[in-house]
């Protein structure tokens, strides 16, 4: 027995050491192949982030100086279209004057504004439906029935304070972030 032992331990130890050999290389192994797959899967996760030209447009800063009561315009910010519309007091007073239960996606217009600001009224211009773009920013457009903003893809209708009244978009158009810089500049994003 003696000779068994001593025949053990002169190939490379007892056989305890046999087994802390082999594990090692399979946490080797497993830790390796980790790696590679954290290594193989970042660039696919990466590339979902904003891209270099979405990032710059993070924020935006526009001049409503020359925007009149009653106009609009339409500007860029995120690859969408945003709608800036300075409304009138009789606009302002149309939008307050909806009772809110007769509203899809109720809304009050002092909640879609900026306390003081209750006569600018900025949105996302992409219809809540299918991501249209409505008319109604635009001199001459078509504002639909209640005078706000009408898509004229699937024939949804906006409110002056640009809460959907009727057709098949389920939500108001989307109010992004934004805040007045002056009385003049406002900041979106």
């Amino acid at each position: 027995m003696a000779t068994v032992e001593h025949t053990e331990q002169a190939a490379g130890g007892s056989s305890d050491d046999g087994v802390r050999r082999r594990d090692f290389i399979n946490i080797a192994a497993v830790s390796f192949a980790g790696v590679g797959a954290a290594a193989t899967l970042y660039p696919l996760i990466n590339q979902m982030n904003p891209s270099a030209d979405v990032l710059a447009l993070a924020s935006i800063e526009v001049d409503v100086s020359k925007i009149q009561a009653g106009q609009a315009i339409k500007t860029i910010w995120r690859k969408q279209p945003i709608f800036i519309r300075n409304l009138t007091p009789q606009e302002i007073q149309a939008a307050n004057a909806v009772p809110l239960s007769s509203l899809r996606d109720p809304q009050t217009l002092a909640e879609r504004t900026k306390p003081g600001k209750a006569n600018w009224l900025i949105t996302l211009g992409v219809c809540t439906h299918l991501g249209c773009v409505p008319l109604g920013a635009a001199e001459g457009e078509n504002r639909g029935e209640y005078g706000g903003y009408f898509c004229p893809c699937h024939g949804s209708h906006y409110d002056t304070a640009a809460r959907v009244r009727k057709g098949p978009a389920p939500l108001n158009l989307q109010v992004p972030e934004y805040e007045f810089k002056s009385d003049t500049v406002v900041q979106i994003g």
